[in-house]
């Protein structure tokens, strides 16, 4: 099995930061791409930002400029910085990545974090 921990939401004014982290563990053989999405309520999940194995970015129009995704493939984790926040970022946002587990190298599967709420006052 493999997990994904998220950590480092909370409570922000606008205009400040914050620094989401994410890491896998289980019987990992390999992570491909890993990203960050967001769900505010009554809306649909989004994506925010996602990097490939080899470093390769992209990020949602909405917080280009403002956020940054960056990975540590040896730890098998995936951060996001998010400065110059804003009441609109406030959302649940989720860790995700592409796994192959031990023994099924060639398959890959999606795995989500359990979420971790941002919240960002006017």
């Amino acid at each position: 099995q493999v997990q994904l921990v998220e950590s480092g939401g909370g409570l922000v004014q606008a205009g400040g930061s914050l620094r989401l982290s994410c890491a896998a563990s289980g019987s990992i053989f390999s992570i491909n791409g890993m990203g960050w999405y967001r769900q505010a309520p009554g809306k649909q999940r989004e994506l925010v930002a996602a990097i490939t194995s080899g470093g390769f970015a992209n990020y949602a129009d909405s917080v280009k400029g403002r956020f940054t995704i960056s990975r540590d493939n040896a730890k098998n984790a995936v951060f996001l910085q998010m400065n110059s926040l804003k009441p609109e970022d406030t959302a649940v946002y989720y860790c995700n990545a592409a796994v192959s587990q031990l023994g099924h190298p060639g398959y890959f599967s999606d795995y989500w974090g359990q979420g971790t709420q941002v919240t960002v006052s006017s």
